[in-house]
């Protein structure tokens, strides 16, 4: 099994910055791509950002500029440093890992993390 927990969601000011954090643990034989997604009230959730094992990124357009995802394969865990918060960035926000076995890729979601963007 595969659990995936965030931290690091919370209350800031619009403008501000947080950094949420996602470990994979438990039986892992090699993580792939790992996301971010979020999910405001009343909208679908949507992809925020990628990363590849190799390091290569990609971005919603409305975070651009502001959200960088990182990585430590070593741990097994992904990163979300938003900046210049908005509040419309409010949602849940989890993450999300691929794990190969073997030619199986299966996808694991956290429990997700509140972060919550005030005017």
């Amino acid at each position: 099994q595969v659990q995936l927990v965030e931290s690091g969601g919370g209350l800031v000011q619009a403008g501000g910055s947080l950094r949420l954090s996602c470990a994979a643990s438990g039986n892992i034989f090699k993580t792939n791509t790992m996301d971010w997604y979020r999910q405001a009230p009343g909208k679908q959730r949507e992809l925020v950002a990628t990363i590849t094992s190799g390091g290569n990124t990609n971005y919603a357009n409305s975070v651009k500029g502001r959200f960088t995802i990182s990585r430590d394969n070593a741990k097994n865990t992904v990163y979300l440093q938003m900046n210049s918060l908005k509040p419309e960035d409010t949602a849940v926000y989890y993450c999300a890992a691929d794990i190969a076995y073997g030619t199986t890729f299966l996808r694991y979601w956290g429990q997700g993390t509140q972060v919550t963007v005030s005017s």
